[in-house]
């Protein structure tokens, strides 16, 4: 129940025992008396405060002629050297008062000495000031509980104050429709027990408030609000700011915590130097303390565990001052930095755009790695293997997510010529990665996180598609790292039109690597040619649609190698003129060129969909000023970006690359009442991205105005005046028009975009929507562009278990008064579905449909009207109910046909699986990961979902 230092104000003449601020910090010696405030702040105890407040109390009554001083002074030092014997007496040994026990022994004292008017305008002075504080509601008059005892730091023990208790709850409730705060007080002292420590009565409010986030949404904000006092407590009494406040407190107390925190982070050598360069005092009060009351439990526990800065395990950060330490970090370099500050920390601390995990982590820090991502090719030799293993540890280690291309190098029986042996293959070095990405954990703050890609060719991707299994030679496994197939059109036409294929070592065949659409043909089927004039004997011939069927049984047993398509990568990519994509990212949103002296690197952040929608529609204006500023953070990050090895720096800072996505889409679609599973939600996914596209693509042509475009603009589509949407042209040339059926629909006029760009743009690439998995919930919104996962489930991460509840739902069930306690154990019954709960009306059924619920041919749709305003990717989950390996065939030729660069996680559900799987652990369905069975399998019970990183993995933040 901790609080913070608080200034009473006095009027003049009037008498009070208040401590004014400033005197409020104190380290008292064993044994010393000490004086425990309304506020809960604790003072030391000594006769001056006494005498200060019996003179102001007989100077009301006296007036201050020089004739009544003299007597008053004695007498005052008469009284209270009484009263400083009396609590001396009581407590030989030292203690804490209470306040009101001070002054109810200076009224004592004044009666007994025959001041009765002085004493008389005392007591009047008490109840005129209670009177007000309970006026103001947030400081409440102290009403010591009759029979419960705190037991304080120092192991002495005061009454629990009731007064502040109802102040912390009054404040938690504030503006919070449906939620009880006589409720809470009420089952929070049931917890409670004579001699309960300071802390446990905390942890009890926040454990109260939490177990009703079930039956109303909004105790979730509740519980993050008490929570908030005790990392008030922890981070202002290690800055020496004060040992306790209240919410409305820190509209004062920020602004000196702020110059505290900065001074602290740079003397123990966390934070970078030039942040105490900033103006500080305008930093400060910038800060809107308000804004705290945002945060849900669930954001608010992640900000704590993870993301707040420490020293020896304390936190002094608090959620303001980390919105302006992220801020500060990225202002670094601005011409007006202060300016700047404050316009980056109104938009993060809104939450209307969202730094990725990396960035909010590293700002302002003195290893400010604030990327996301790096993608890089490791080359056919035993020396750059190693180096490029080196890279990935240094890269990972200062948390970045890894996506490798490991294509060149030769298969398994290739002949090598310096030993005259042949070669292992790739998966040996895979095992290398896997067990070096769980070595380097980055610090502890999250394990390392790594993608191996193969293309689809390479005589050793059979066996690549087994690594994820749990049957076979450990040895040839790699259980902690993800793998991605990199497919090439030519392969999926011959799915399409049942022909065979061949696999080679590249080796053998070394420039297929570097070939994209047509080219590729051509040389591939050359290739195939000389295997039948005996010119490649190392090869192998199978049927296109038998290796298709593995990939996607492997995929649905162990959830891996995804399925990328390098041509749609390739074909579109701004940057061709400069390269190839040989591989995505961690998280397959990325599609950047490597080479043996370039490592892509991509800097990521989100706009929170919903915070832009205003009144059922999508506030462009808004939008527009978000995507300004977010633009301009991300281009910040380049120039600030800590680069672990100089193939990272050189790429980035030649071609400038950043990732502006989204997230929440589905509340963005709650907020207007569509249905995900709906022609208008797949409207929504292609009218937002086009705006994001359109302000994004003018934001960064504003940057290069400013500070000039990247260097490597020239020859680039930009260049040409080819915007994303214009590249379908170019994929649909070389893939043929009938592979490819892509929506070309627009709203906007593009034409001056077109005309602009060609004078330069700032960045290569500018949008991928990464999975958002965490900032997502630090923000309390739906990850990324998935459906709603369950409408009410028990989420478990490395900050505990948080019951999660869709609020739409509760609210749309209230005004139809359909919300009361049955409905809440029909949720939990039918795990968070409201399908096959009668009462809930149809239209309700639609607009509340889950993930599984949702037919997977609306994700895709929806991805596809995203992908042709994107010029990168999209990490992209694709859900499967009843799955076999029919879907699974429809679905993945579906996103290839319509033009995605990339899929990620498939999370299926087998038919069984609508068994009942709270009948047996009578508890909410918590997610679980793990592997579904194979296709062809016939499971014996329900089938959990494959690990995916935007809901399962507690640990994966590396794209967010």
């Amino acid at each position: 129940m901790h609080t913070s230092t608080s200034t009473t104000s006095q009027t003049p003449g009037q008498p009070g025992l208040e401590q004014q601020s400033g005197e409020d910090v104190l380290l008292t010696a064993p044994g010393q008396l000490r004086v425990i405030k309304r506020n809960g702040t604790l003072v030391a105890y000594t006769d001056d405060k006494i005498k200060i407040a019996m003179t102001k109390a007989f100077l009301a009554v006296e007036g201050g002629q020089a004739a009544a001083s003299s007597r008053i002074r004695a007498t005052v030092d008469e009284l209270s050297e009484a009263i400083s014997a009396t609590f001396r007496r009581r407590m030989p040994s030292g203690g804490t008062l209470h306040i009101e026990e001070i002054q109810d022994q200076v009224e004592l004292a004044l009666m007994r000495s025959g001041e009765q008017k002085v004493a008389r305008a005392y007591v009047l002075y008490r109840e005129e000031h209670a009177r007000q504080r309970q006026a103001r509601q947030h400081e409440q008059p102290v009403e010591a509980h009759p029979s419960i005892r705190v037991t304080l730091d120092d192991g002495s023990q005061a009454p629990l104050d009731m007064g502040r208790l109802r102040t912390l709850i009054s404040e938690a409730c504030e503006g919070l429709a449906e939620v009880d705060a006589a409720l809470i007080e009420r089952d929070t002292l049931k917890n409670l027990y004579d001699g309960v420590t300071l802390k446990d009565v905390n942890t009890a409010l926040v454990m109260t408030a939490r177990t009703l986030v079930e039956r109303e949404p909004n105790y979730s904000q509740v519980t993050a609000r008490l929570l908030l006092d005790t990392l008030r407590a922890e981070a202002l009494g290690f800055l020496g700011v004060a040992e306790r406040a209240t919410h409305h407190e820190m509209a004062e107390l920020y602004a000196p915590a702020l110059k505290a925190y900065v001074a602290k982070g740079v003397e123990f050598e966390l934070l970078d130097p030039q942040l105490a360069e900033f103006d500080l005092e305008q930093l400060g009060a910038a800060i809107d303390h308000e804004r705290d009351q945002q945060f849900a439990y669930l954001g608010l526990q992640t900000l704590y565990d993870r993301y707040f800065i420490h020293k020896d395990g304390t936190r002094f950060e608090l959620p303001q001052i980390f919105f302006m330490r992220v801020a500060m970090g990225l202002a670094i370099e601005e011409p007006q930095k202060n300016e700047r500050a404050i316009e980056f920390y109104r938009l993060l601390s809104s939450f209307d755009y969202m730094a990725s995990t990396p960035t909010l982590f590293n700002a302002g820090t003195l290893r400010s790695q604030l990327s996301s991502c790096y993608l890089t090719t490791v080359p056919d030799d035993l020396g750059g293997i190693y180096d490029a293993l080196r890279d990935n540890a240094l890269l990972s280690k200062f948390a970045g997510g890894l996506g490798n291309d490991w294509t060149p190098v030769r298969a398994l029986g290739s002949y090598i010529k310096g030993t005259n042996g042949k070669s292992q293959g790739v998966v040996p070095f895979l095992k290398v990665v896997n067990d070096t990405a769980v070595a380097v954990n980055q610090g502890g703050k999250r394990k390392g996180a790594v993608c191996a890609y193969l293309e689809t060719w390479h005589l050793d991707i059979e066996e690549f598609l087994e690594l994820r299994k749990n049957t076979g030679d450990d040895r040839r496994r790699t259980h902690d790292m993800n793998t991605a197939n990199w497919i090439p059109d030519l392969f999926m036409k011959r799915v399409f039109d049942d022909g065979q294929w061949t696999l080679f070592s590249p080796s053998d065949v070394p420039d297929l690597h570097d070939l994209t659409g047509k080219a590729f043909e051509e040389r591939y089927e050359y290739y195939e040619a000389l295997i039948e004039y005996g010119k490649i004997k190392l090869y192998k011939t199978i049927q296109a649609r038998d290796l298709w069927r593995k990939m996607l049984s492997m995929l649905f047993e162990t959830g891996h190698p995804w399925l990328t398509f390098k041509d749609a990568c390739n074909l579109r990519s701004p940057q061709q003129h400069a390269g190839v994509v040989h591989s995505s990212n961690l998280c397959t949103e990325i599609t950047l060129n490597t080479s043996a002296d370039e490592i892509a690197v991509c800097n990521l952040g989100s706009i929170n969909l919903p915070q832009h929608i205003v009144d059922g529609k999508l506030d462009t204006a808004k939008l527009e000023r978000t995507v300004k500023t977010a633009v301009r953070m991300l281009d910040n990050v380049i120039d600030i970006n800590y680069y672990s090895v100089p193939q990272a720096k050189n790429s980035n800072l030649k071609h400038r690359p950043v990732g502006l996505g989204l997230m929440g889409f589905q509340d963005a679609l709650y907020l207007q009442h569509i249905a995900y599973g709906s022609d208008a939600a797949v409207a929504f996914a292609d009218q937002s991205m086009e705006a994001i596209s359109y302000f994004a693509i003018q934001a960064s042509c504003d940057l290069a105005d400013e500070r000039g475009a990247y260097s490597s603009f020239d020859g680039s589509l930009w260049s040409q005046g080819v915007l994303p949407l214009d590249s379908l042209d170019i994929l649909t040339e070389q893939r043929g028009q009938q592979y490819i059926d892509v929506d070309r629909s627009q709203t906007l006029d593009w034409a001056p975009v077109r005309e602009r760009v060609k004078k330069g743009i700032r960045n290569s690439n500018i949008m991928a929507i990464a999975p958002t998995a965490t900032i997502a919930n630090i923000t309390g919104v739906s990850q990324s562009i998935e459906p709603t996962y369950q409408n009410l489930y028990v989420k478990s991460n490395l900050s505990g278990e948080f019951t999660v509840i869709n609020p739409y739902l509760v609210r749309d069930l209230k005004a139809r008064n359909l919300w009361d306690p049955v409905m809440v154990n029909d949720l939990k019954f039918y795990d968070g579905s409201v399908q096959q709960i009668d009462r809930i009306p149809d239209d309700l059924k639609a607009l509340y449909a889950t993930a599984f619920e949702v037919d997977t041919k609306w994700i895709v749709e929806a991805a596809s009207r995203r992908q042709k305003w994107i010029d990168q990717a999209q990490s992209l989950n694709l859900y499967i109910s009843g799955a076999s390996g029919k879907k699974l065939d429809v679905t993945y030729r579906m996103a290839w046909f319509r033009g995605l660069k990339t899929t990620y996680y498939l999370r299926a559900l087998a038919a069984t699986s609508t068994e009942k799987s709270t009948v047996n652990t009578g508890k909410l369905n918590a997610v679980s990961s793990g592997s579904a069975p194979a296709a062809n399998a016939a499971p014996a019970g329900p089938a959990p979902v494959p690990q995916a990183c935007s809901i399962d993995d507690p640990d994966c933040e590396a794209c967010q």
